[in-house]
């Protein structure tokens, strides 16, 4: 895990809609402390996704819709911006316990909310199965029998989905999405999960494959705090809802040119 806290400067156009919040997402002195009470807010942020994570400013501070996000609540909120990186999205959970950040934008999941509430989610994307073109999977349905055999990459919010809900094949998890494409393909696995983006974009990467038409699930991006502040639980969740009724989340989808591979759910 990066464990490195960079100081976010403001220059990525985020704002525009925060002057638009109403009063239900308008922090008092107490709510500001409870949700920063180091001063600054504290944003975990998982650095693989690159559909969230654009890239980095020239100071290392991450650059996207996710990074944007927390930058508009930390204004919101009246104080700084921090980001956490972390490498990915399983690290950032398994930190939830911990007192190393204060807002973590993560796909939400039920196995990674023990110490932390997720709001709705403010984007989604889609997911699905790569399979060899020699497959005769018509659906998902039929990867989930006795005797197949699916990767996924892990700490991936699909992969605890797939754990949850897989009754019969037979999963593995391999550490890094190239070590995953090598592993399917050497050990000629039925399918390989993952992101429809990821996927298409590493097509490369896992030659003799295609992709099932389809969402195996969505992956839902959210925000989260800490269970024991329940007033910012509350105001966390109203701000996303605003954020994306606004049309903040849609503009800065559009900024990060990620509106055609993201959509904003009800």
């Amino acid at each position: 895990m990066q464990r490195a806290i960079t100081v976010a400067r403001h220059s990525q156009g985020v704002l525009r809609s925060t002057s638009m919040m109403s009063s239900a997402t308008t922090p008092s002195l107490e709510l500001t402390k409870e949700m920063a009470p180091h001063g600054s807010l504290r944003v975990a942020i998982n650095m693989r996704n690159p559909l969230l994570v654009s890239g980095k400013t020239d100071t290392g501070d991450p650059i996207g819709l996710a990074p944007s996000m927390g930058a508009a609540m930390a204004k919101r909120l009246g104080v700084p911006v921090q980001y956490v990186p972390y490498g990915n999205a399983g690290e950032l959970a398994d930190d939830g316990g911990q007192d190393n950040w204060d807002v973590g934008l993560i796909g939400a999941d039920p196995l990674r909310a023990t110490h932390v509430e997720f709001t709705k989610p403010y984007v989604q994307i889609e997911a699905t199965y790569a399979v060899p073109l020699s497959s005769d999977a018509k659906s998902f349905a039929d990867l989930d029998k006795e005797g197949k055999r699916i990767v996924v990459v892990s700490g991936a919010a699909y992969g605890a989905w797939l754990k949850r809900n897989i009754q019969h094949a037979e999963l593995t998890h391999v550490d890094g999405h190239d070590e995953t494409y090598a592993a399917f393909l050497a050990d000629k696995y039925d399918a390989m999960a993952g992101l429809r983006s990821k996927l298409t974009k590493d097509e490369s990467k896992r030659p003799g494959t295609k992709l099932m038409d389809g969402i195996l699930m969505a992956v839902e991006q959210a925000a989260c705090t800490k269970r024991n502040r329940a007033e910012g639980c509350k105001w966390l969740s109203a701000f996303v809802e605003e954020a994306k009724t606004s049309g903040q989340v849609m503009d800065l989808m559009k900024q990060f040119g990620v509106d055609g591979e993201l959509t904003i759910p009800e």
